[in-house]
């Protein structure tokens, strides 16, 4: 068995799977459920298949982890609330038959503070980087925090099983949301213990390239840039702007970093004269780096998105269409098949099956019921 010890974690998918075993209302099973695709390997094992996760974590990260488990085959027993009549022993009970669950980890001054998101951004650098150039600091549009934790936690979940299946021992796998947003800090965070330089605020600007930027459409944006002195040549001549090639303040990328408020505002005005789209139709296939910023209608509907197989219909009885849409695993495997979580299950709808699954009795299961615990 492997605990893995994490603090708060929120859903996944988007959906909240609620559950209390021998706690109250519904312990979800999320199982290795087929992911509706054409693929090979659709009807396959996944390739996790046989490894049992039980989850009591709560908000993000950890069960962000244990969703990407279970889309690569592994049973995971969800438990989020821990109600009356609970003991150490009822968690044994699954323990046994499992394999592997701070903010701030489980040593140090601040390991019994809680884990928030916003929280272990801010303490831990995110936002002091994130935001307009002079501009107040900004939260990531999504729990960048939360979801990097768990995306560390299921790596260190799988090479604690490897471990032990190599040597016959198990672990405990010790992360947190603090730790996994200081180790994100990769170069900025080399640059100031090694070289003492303060990272900044960029916004949408690249801190060491020029052009790399959003710039304003006519009716969007688009993202774009040069990353060497070539890219910067051709680009100049896609826009019109040849002059600035033999512009010496413009030469290289060193001097256009520095001159990058008067590099800006030239490129802002060029854009500003097409729609998005247009600018599309003129970048395509030119090999530049560019991309337009989609809203969430856009993004779905992306031909890549579609492509990718990133979306599947899952039936829901509940829902007006008789189902509803999940967004797909991230990663496709060649022979093992990355299976999708299934809509949430009704209030209720393991209870019977998990219980059964530990060997306890119809009328201990009545008692269990008689006295609220499920």
């Amino acid at each position: 068995m492997h605990r893995v010890n994490i603090r708060p974690c929120r859903y996944a998918k988007g959906i909240t799977w609620t559950a209390r075993w021998e706690l109250s209302n519904r312990p979800p099973r999320v199982r290795s459920f087929s992911k509706q695709s054409t693929t090979d390997n659709a009807q396959s094992p996944g390739a996790l298949t046989g490894l049992k996760i039980l989850d009591i974590s709560r908000v993000l990260a950890a069960p962000f982890c244990t969703q990407i488990l279970a889309d690569y085959g592994a049973d995971v027993i969800k438990v989020e609330t821990v109600g009356k009549g609970v003991s150490s022993q009822s968690y044994l009970r699954w323990c046994k038959s499992a394999d592997t669950g701070r903010g701030y980890g489980t040593t140090g001054p601040y390991a019994n503070r809680g884990g928030y998101d916003p929280i272990a951004a801010a303490e831990a650098g995110l936002l002091h980087i994130t935001g307009e150039r002079y501009g107040s600091p900004v939260r990531t549009g999504i729990g960048m925090v939360d979801m990097a934790t768990g995306l560390y936690l299921h790596g260190a979940i799988l090479a604690a099983v490897y471990a032990r299946d190599r040597d016959g021992t198990g672990q405990r796998v010790d992360t947190s949301l603090f730790e996994a947003q200081i180790s994100l800090l990769t170069n900025v965070g080399l640059s100031w213990l090694n070289l003492g330089i303060e990272a900044q605020r960029w916004g949408c600007q690249h801190p060491s390239i020029a052009p790399y930027d959003a710039f304003q459409t006519k009716d969007a944006y688009l993202v774009c840039g040069a990353t060497n002195d070539a890219q910067f040549v051709a680009l100049c001549k896609l826009l019109g702007l040849e002059d600035l090639i033999t512009d010496e303040r413009f030469a290289t990328n060193p001097k256009r970093v520095e001159n990058r408020h008067l590099l800006g505002p030239i490129f802002n005005q060029v854009f500003l004269t097409r729609t998005t789209k247009e600018w599309v139709s003129v970048f395509d296939k030119t090999g530049l780096p560019f991309g337009p910023i989609n809203n969430m209608e856009r993004a779905f509907e992306h031909p890549q998105t579609v492509a990718r197989d990133m979306i599947s219909h899952v039936r829901l009885d509940a829902a007006e269409s008789g189902e509803i849409r999940l967004i797909g695993p991230a990663v496709k495997f060649s022979r093992t098949r990355t299976s999708l979580q299934r809509a949430p299950p009704r209030l209720g709808e393991h209870t019977s099956d998990l219980l059964e699954e530990l060997g306890i009795e119809k009328q201990e299961a009545a008692n269990l019921k008689k006295k609220g615990v499920i």
